[in-house]
């Protein structure tokens, strides 16, 4: 079975990473995990005529590995095994679609992220994430 792991680097993304340590053990056989963060994009317009693509990949890697390094660390102590994918686009419709590219049978995430003021006007990614997806979503308060 596969579990997509999604976070942002919020505490509440913490106790999902957590609550998936804590039940590791209860599943029949061991998941395989994959750890998900999205970063937003940056606005393109005619940035990619003054920066190249590597460039541009190499930024968002960058700024991406500070957002997974706590739930990196907790995956390390517990020593789950885990593959790191790090996308840039739309956090819920990335969720769902990476989750269902890898047959993903769970997606788990934190109900409320970093982005809480922009989430109570737009809706959160979390409860977006939970109407598109195609697998059960365990969100974790």
């Amino acid at each position: 079975m596969k579990l997509m792991l999604a976070v942002d680097g919020s505490a509440c993304s913490d106790r999902a990473v957590a609550e998936v340590v804590a039940t590791f053990g209860v599943w029949r056989e061991e998941p395989e995990v994959h750890l998900l963060y999205v970063h937003p994009p940056i606005p393109i317009g005619r940035v990619q005529h003054h920066i190249g693509h590597d460039s541009l990949d190499n930024y968002y890697r960058e700024e991406s590995l500070p957002h997974l390094a706590s739930a990196e660390a907790a995956l390390n102590a517990a020593g789950i095994a885990y593959t790191r994918h790090i996308h840039v686009g739309d956090p819920a419709e990335l969720v769902v679609s990476v989750a269902a590219d890898l047959a993903c049978g769970w997606i788990v995430m934190g109900n409320q992220g970093r982005a809480a003021v922009v989430d109570a006007v737009l809706g959160s990614v979390a409860h977006r994430a939970l109407r598109l997806a195609h697998c059960p979503v365990l969100l974790v308060k």
